[in-house]
């Protein structure tokens, strides 16, 4: 699926649009379960119907952008950013701020900068919408990739924790 000459030639990054809905629910669906180390048993179903209406809404108002990866015909990645707008700061004052979601890269393509570039196209369209805050939430293993990249760890966020009943 992603050999070494796939990775100079054959990889084609795309940019996703309101004809890619099903394949942007499905890849979040499999993004949430590799994340929270989720089996088939769990029920996403009520995840997998609101990612589908933020997507129908979002992809039409550009409030988030989303790449698709693929090697040949196959889905091998993917990544996301949604953009909003928060009270201007001195350090923001025009409020608009970026997050970075959903990248994913299959298991046996990685290595290969497929998380590397799709972070770089992702990145650059927050710049075109004149973005400069780009925040994300790193797992264990992007974090390198981040930190390469230029981001760096929060030191005075805070989140309140909510309890989410079964």
């Amino acid at each position: 699926m992603c050999s070494a000459s796939e990775k100079y030639g054959k990889i084609l990054y795309k940019r996703a649009g309101i004809r890619d809905l099903e394949l942007l629910v499905e890849t979040r669906i499999e993004v949430l379960r590799a994340a929270n180390r989720l089996d088939e048993s769990a029920d996403l179903s009520c995840v997998r119907q609101q990612t589908r209406d933020y997507y129908e809404k979002a992809l039409n108002d550009e409030t988030h952008i989303a790449y698709l990866v693929f090697a040949g015909e196959t889905l091998v990645g993917a990544g996301g950013v949604s953009f909003f707008r928060v009270m201007p700061t001195f350090h923001n004052p025009t409020g608009r701020k970026a997050y970075l979601m959903n990248m994913y890269t299959a298991p046996a393509c990685r290595r290969r900068g497929i998380a590397s570039h799709t972070l770089e196209l992702l990145v650059q369209e927050a710049r075109r919408k004149g973005v400069e805050h780009i925040s994300l939430e790193a797992t264990d293993m992007g974090r390198p990739l981040y930190e390469r990249f230029g981001f760096v760890k929060m030191e005075n966020e805070m989140e309140l924790e909510t309890t989410q009943s079964g």
